[in-house]
């Protein structure tokens, strides 16, 4: 256990036992939504976000979204300059292990999501994309293309009308509960590029 610590303001003197506590004072979640819209109704229900840039930003949470899929599976040429033209006497092409890449389009915003979710002011992280197989593959290609280690949870939405997400944020789901919807999208993704 680390020194007892005493926090002081001018209207009180507050005790904290632990720094951990202290250190995680600002520490914020960070909601990913998988386009602009359903961030602003998310900020309208959970109230009092202002914006800055490329999110909204409250006392407790920040939001940020994609604009769809932000990654895609890197082409044949970019696992081997050869494949740049290839003939069907190449094929099949079957890499080790599928690599991802920015959509350029959209590298912009997730470079942006990337540096928000490596922050040390964010401590965990929630996966607002579409109640489905590609917005769970659209939220874990970002998570997985940003090595974080930051744990992840569900927010599993049909509606966005203001009961329906309080109820939803009641019932954060373990990222890892939606594995196998991941997999699946993953497979389907691997299974279109072959």
């Amino acid at each position: 256990m680390a020194k007892r610590k005493t926090k002081v303001d001018k209207d009180s003197i507050e005790e904290i036992n632990n720094i951990d506590e202290l250190r995680s004072v600002d520490k914020k979640t960070l909601i990913i939504t998988e386009k602009p819209s359903v961030a602003r109704d998310i900020a309208k229900v959970l109230g009092s976000f202002e914006k800055a840039e490329d999110k909204l930003v409250s006392k407790d949470y920040v939001i940020t979204w994609a604009y769809g899929h932000l990654l895609e599976l890197a082409e044949p040429h970019d696992y081997d300059p050869s494949y740049k033209f290839w003939t069907l006497s190449a094929l099949p092409i079957i890499p080790n292990n599928f690599k991802l890449k920015p959509i350029k389009k959209s590298e912009k915003q997730l470079e942006n999501i990337i540096k928000t979710i490596k922050s040390p002011s964010i401590s965990k992280i929630i996966n607002a994309c579409d109640a489905g197989r590609e917005g769970e593959l659209i939220f874990r290609n970002i998570y997985k293309y940003s090595n974080t280690k930051k744990p992840h949870l569900r927010l599993w939405l049909s509606s966005l009308v203001k009961e329906a997400v309080l109820e939803a944020f009641e019932n954060l789901k373990e990222g890892s509960n939606f594995d196998n919807l991941f997999y699946a999208a993953q497979s389907r993704s691997e299974a279109d590029w072959l």
